[in-house]
């Protein structure tokens, strides 16, 4: 089934009365006007829209749909060759028995039927009107089929961003589940502290950045510094330092964008690490960019390098839908650091 003809619907039939409508209506007025002659003009219009209608739609949803689209373009030349004979046959005998025997009247002499001028200028009009109205009808067309294509890519792009965040945490609840559970065997005096801390994040991520496109970069903040103190229960020593440089009151990010960034240094340095050590430095360059860093300690024998989780691979696929090209994200190694460096452009407080 062609596309044209699966969207013959699409344009609601009220606009199709419309279109027909205000088309009669200016011919009627504009021959009227011309032969002063608006009974004539009424009566004559009556017959061709008679015909240009059923031609048109014909044309559309059966000879385009059956032969265009099928590459058949000499049957479509032969099918519409044949339409347009029938037209004029049938605008010929109208013309002839309803309105005069003259069946050119705006003419300047009288013609009978099958001259060659008058069948030349009746095919002519009906393929001016063919493609008049087919073209209205194919951009409206057009323009619907755009707009559902747009909002079918905007659905896809949230489905997907939807799914990359959901695959952010559910290893992390697990884990601070787990270290619960090893608390309460100890029947640690730290489980009420980790219970409110867990309950924040999960606040967080469960509904406070649920179909949101862009959160305060503060709040993210926050999220990372309650999810830092949760981890420290699974490291004895680590030393977390966040460092803000500029003022980021008005600044907007993607939800859950650098915990992956946080879960690689936490992941990566705490490997055979007894002093693990953090910084998280955070700044606005210029009044457009956002860099957002983290370095780590690690042990030497380790090769970061080659380590990738499915956490930053997810943040590259994130990045890529939301700044296209638009940002960057480098990872390095130096002396006894893992460095990870993210900018991508402010999206400030409307």
């Amino acid at each position: 089934m062609s596309k044209i003809k699966e969207m013959k619907f699409d344009i609601k039939l009220q606009n199709h009365f419309w279109f027909w409508g205000l088309y009669f209506l200016l011919n009627f007025l504009r021959w009227g006007a011309y032969f002063n002659d608006y009974e004539y003009s009424f009566k004559s219009n009556i017959i061709e829209f008679a015909l240009h209608i059923p031609l048109v739609y014909f044309n559309l949803f059966v000879l385009v749909p059956r032969y265009v689209l099928k590459s058949k373009y000499f049957k479509y030349t032969i099918a519409l060759l044949l339409s347009l004979m029938s037209i004029y046959l049938l605008k010929t005998g109208l013309t002839y028995y309803i309105i005069s025997e003259n069946i050119w009247p705006e003419a300047n002499r009288e013609y009978k039927p099958f001259e060659i001028n008058h069948i030349v200028a009746v095919c002519i009009g009906e393929l001016y009107v063919l493609a008049m109205a087919s073209s209205v009808y194919l951009t409206l067309t057009w323009l619907k089929e755009r707009d559902r294509n747009r909002a079918l890519r905007e659905n896809q792009f949230k489905i997907k961003l939807k799914y990359l965040k959901n695959q952010i945490q559910p290893h992390f609840f697990f884990n601070t589940l787990n270290n619960l559970y090893a608390l309460s065997l100890e029947s640690s005096d730290k489980i009420p502290d980790v219970i409110i801390k867990l309950s924040k994040v999960m606040e967080y991520v469960l509904y406070d950045v649920q179909g949101t496109k862009f959160v305060p970069l503060i709040k993210e903040i926050d999220y990372l510094q309650n999810y830092i103190e949760i981890e420290k229960l699974r490291f004895e020593n680590v030393e977390v330092t966040i460092n803000i440089e500029s003022n980021i009151d008005e600044v907007k990010v993607p939800p859950l964008l650098f915990i992956s960034l946080l879960e690689n240094a936490f992941k990566h340095g705490g490997l055979n690490n007894d002093n693990l050590k953090i910084k998280i430095n955070c700044k606005i360059i210029g009044d457009s960019i956002l860099h957002f860093e983290i370095l780590n300690n690690f042990v030497l024998s380790q090769n970061f390098k080659t380590k990738k989780g499915i956490g930053l691979i997810n943040t590259k696929k994130r990045l890529k839908l939301i700044f296209k090209n638009n940002y960057t994200l480098e990872q390095k190694v130096k002396f006894n650091y893992y460095i990870i460096r993210l900018q991508i452009p402010i999206h400030n407080e409307d």
